[in-house]
This record gives C-alpha cells, sequence and structure tokens, in this order.
C-alpha cells in the first residue's frame, strides 16, 4: 500500500464529518456509559440533597418570621431611633429605657478582644501546620488544636471567671476590676475562636499548589519569605472566610459573656469594666418572669432581630471579600 492510499480513509472520514481537524473513528462517545445506565441510588441521593437545601430555606425563613413578627410588635411602641441610638438599656424597670447602644458596645469590645487573640494566634498556628510540620508531626497537632473547638462554652466561661478574671487579674497582676470584666470573656472566647481560623486557615494554605511554592524556591526565597509572600496571598481568600467566621462566632457566643462579662447593661469604655453583651442579655431575660407578647418580653426579639442583622451583614461582606481576593489554580 503505497502512502497516498493509506492516508485515503481518514481523508474520508475527516469529510463526512465536516472537520478540519485530526480524524476521529465513529463509535459511542467516552463518557456514553455513564449516561445511558438508569441508577436509581443517584436519584435518591440528589433528591436527599435537595430536601436537606430546602430545608434549610425553609428553617431560615422561619426563625426570620419568629424574629420579625415580635420584632414588629416591639417597634409599635419604641421608636427605632430611640432603640438603636439610646444609651439607657432598663426594659425591666419601672421607668423603662430601650436604648441598645449599652449591649452593642460589650458586644464590640469583647469581640474586637476575641480577634486581636484568635488572629494572630490562630493564623501563625496554621502556617506553622502548613508550612513547617512534618506530616505526622501535622497529623497528630490538629487534632489536638481542634479539641479546644468541642469544649463547651460554658466550661470557657467558668474558666474565665473563676481563673483569669479572680487569679490572673485579681490576684496575680492586681488590676483594678471588679467580679466581671468584658477583658476577660474576650480573651478567652479568643482562645476558644483559634481552632477555627487555624484549621480553616491551614486548608486554605495546603490548597495552595506546590509550583508555587518550588517556584519561589527557585528564585532564592527562604522558607518564611514563601509563607509570607507567596502561600499567604495565594490563600488570603480562605484566610478571610475563617477570620470572618470567627468574627460571626465571636458575636454569636452566648455562655462566655454571660458569665464572665456580667449582667449590667452599660456603655463599656475600658476592656476592665463589666458590661452585658447582647446575646448575654438575651440568656438573661430568657430566664425571667416577663410576661409572653408583653413589652419587656419581646425586647428579647428585638435584641436577637439587630443581632441577626449584624451576622447577615458581616457574612454578605465575606462573601464580597472573598469573591474579590479568590484565586483559582
Amino acid at each position: 500500500m503505497n502512502k497516498e492510499s493509506a492516508t485515503l480513509p481518514v481523508l474520508v472520514i475527516d469529510e463526512v464529518a465536516g472537520s478540519k481537524g485530526p480524524a476521529q473513528l465513529p463509535g459511542p462517545s467516552p463518557m456514553s456509559h455513564f449516561t445511558g445506565r438508569p441508577r436509581p441510588g443517584e436519584k435518591i441521593i440528589k433528591g436527599l440533597l435537595a430536601f436537606a437545601a430546602g430545608l434549610t430555606v425553609l428553617i431560615t425563613v422561619g426563625i426570620l418570621i419568629a424574629l420579625i413578627v415580635p420584632g414588629i410588635e416591639f417597634f409599635v411602641n419604641v421608636p427605632i431611633w430611640d432603640f438603636l441610638f439610646g444609651t439607657r438599656w432598663t426594659p425591666m424597670f419601672a421607668d423603662a429605657d430601650y436604648g441598645v447602644l449599652p449591649l452593642v458596645s460589650a458586644t464590640l469590645w469583647t469581640t474586637v478582644l476575641a480577634l486581636v487573640i484568635a488572629i494572630p494566634f490562630g493564623l501563625g498556628a496554621a502556617v506553622l501546620m502548613s508550612e513547617y510540620a512534618h506530616p505526622k508531626l501535622r497529623a497528630v497537632l490538629k487534632p489536638i488544636l481542634e479539641v479546644l473547638a468541642g469544649i463547651p462554652t460554658v466550661v470557657y466561661g467558668l474558666f474565665a471567671l473563676q481563673f483569669i478574671q479572680l487569679v490572673v487579674f485579681k490576684e496575680w497582676l492586681q488590676l483594678d476590676t471588679g467580679a466581671f470584666s468584658v477583658l476577660a470573656a474576650g480573651l478567652v472566647m479568643g482562645i476558644m475562636i483559634i481552632p477555627t481560623i487555624a484549621s480553616i486557615s491551614e486548608d486554605a494554605m495546603s490548597a495552595v499548589p506546590m509550583s508555587l511554592r518550588q517556584g519561589s524556591a527557585a528564585l532564592g526565597a527562604n522558607r518564611m519569605q514563601t509563607s509570607v509572600r507567596v502561600v499567604f496571598p495565594a490563600a488570603l481568600s480562605g484566610i478571610i472566610a475563617a477570620i470572618i467566621l470567627g468574627v460571626s462566632r465571636a458575636v454569636g457566643e452566648t455562655m462566655i459573656v454571660a458569665i464572665a462579662a456580667g449582667s449590667q447593661a452599660r456603655i463599656v469604655t475600658g476592656p476592665l469594666e463589666a458590661g452585658q453583651t447582647m446575646t448575654g442579655f438575651i440568656a438573661n431575660a430568657a430566664l425571667g418572669d416577663s410576661r409572653v407578647g408583653s413589652l419587656e418580653y419581646n425586647t428579647l426579639f428585638a435584641v436577637g432581630l439587630l443581632l441577626f442583622i449584624i451576622t447577615l451583614i458581616i457574612n454578605m461582606i465575606s462573601i464580597r471579600l472573598v469573591n474579590k481576593f479568590r484565586q483559582v489554580y
């Protein structure tokens, strides 16, 4: 067979297919054996996943309705402006005032103090496990670190009150503080958040391709320079998501602040002062004797609705930042 006759079948196939590229022999698609066979188990799994997604949406809508309906009844009697910008919170007193700023100020203090502890220690632990630790050491360190996330928050609260506040602050450091302080609550809450930030950040750093590290090393960078200037920026979207998740958890934490921060609602001006956070008020007031449907009772839902809106705003900012800094490899 000469050269011209050997190429004839290929040219004929190309003309029939109407393509200008390499010839392709007729036959079933490589993926046809996946789509042609009936798979009832796959349909069941898809149905379960769709049910789980729909149930999540319904639960969220139910929470919103449970907050909005009593919240509207509250704001019928209390102007929104007075609620958001009032400086006195005494809903259970005879001369009641409903300014939520004292609760917001204590919440901000505990959240900021928690992040001051959680962000540097959490990111440091993530860099250690991702870039420096031997795989065997990482397999030991990560579960030990995540044990902190499994400790009940009421235990953290008692630790903050009995040890940090009474022993460390008052006996060892001789600080001018009372029985409660937002500093003790914020520090212990930061310890609680460390595993969340460390674990998610470490996953994001470990997902960075090894080729980027090898390229950095080829250009003469040491391990620290590679970690800070190459791996960290490449994993920035995941790190931001971890920090925002830590913020959301700090804002919504209840037991630590209810036990260690105090129950006196006032505008907090320093870390050594006691103050009542939004979640602390909800935890304490929910155990009171307020009549269901009364204005005092509806304050729970007004504060809860404000807390829900703050958390929603934080999550929206998180999604925007993650999409902005996301890198696809």
